[in-house]
């Protein structure tokens, strides 16, 4: 009996891990949310370039996506590469998601009760960054159900990427989706570019007006460049 409790005694006083500490302490979820979100942010600025190939025709952008398939090789087997990026992304998506709701829980117990009165400092992008969250990972859904399962996309021909955002953008719906989940996605990288700086110690009184018009500069490119697509399929530039 002695025995026993002391075994369970040595067991709770065993210090945790410096991870698992890391990644209790609200400080570690910021950073995790930050670095996370960074991830995100250069696939981003990866994608939109790629996307922009379009506006060179379906030879080179269908050549590009023959490309992502194939990256990496000859050391790589054909889509090991695409398929590396895309369990980061997820891992990314995951780490930044969770660690975003528990520490709007956290935020949430520590003050039970709401303010009395409403503070009005805060940014459009700063009240709506849950709401876009959200807005954004529905999206991911569409997205990956759209133009990469080809599930949803009703004209879809499997290896013929042109061909395919064509016909996204060429129904009422899929531009709505789309151009909806751009600008929350602006909005998101807005507010939460100049959020990680801060997090990761690169803000400062002499750095936050360039932060902010960085941030602002790559959410309006990133927004503009996203949204181009879908308006030259509209509007007959690329069709």
């Amino acid at each position: 009996m002695a025995l026993a409790t002391r075994t369970r005694q040595r067991g709770t006083d065993r210090k945790p891990s410096p991870q698992r500490t890391f990644w209790g302490s609200t400080v570690g979820k910021k950073a995790v949310m930050a670095v996370s979100g960074l991830l995100m942010l250069g696939y981003l600025v990866a994608h939109v370039m790629g996307n922009l190939k379009v506006f060179f025709g379906p030879r080179e952008f269908n050549e590009y996506g023959h490309w992502l398939r194939t990256m990496g090789a000859p050391v790589l087997h054909e889509e090991w590469a695409l398929w590396i990026v895309r369990v980061v992304l997820l891992a990314a998506v995951a780490a930044h998601a969770v660690s975003a709701y528990q520490l709007s829980r956290r935020d949430i117990k520590a003050r039970p009760v709401a303010y009395a009165h409403k503070r009005r400092r805060a940014s459009y992008a700063t009240r709506t960054m849950r709401w876009g969250g959200v807005i954004i990972a529905l999206f991911i859904v569409w997205h990956i159900l759209d133009l990469t399962t080809l599930t949803v996309n009703e004209n879809a021909q499997p290896g013929r990427p042109y061909e395919n955002v064509v016909a996204t953008f060429s129904t009422w719906y899929g531009n709505v989706v789309y151009i909806t989940a751009m600008l929350a996605v602006g909005l998101h990288v807005r507010h939460g570019f100049w959020s990680a700086a801060q997090t990761l110690g690169a803000g400062s009184a002499s750095r936050d007006r360039a932060l902010k018009a960085v941030a602002n500069s790559l959410a309006l490119v990133l927004t503009a460049g996203f949204i181009a697509v879908p308006v030259a399929v509209m509007t007959g530039v690329v069709s």
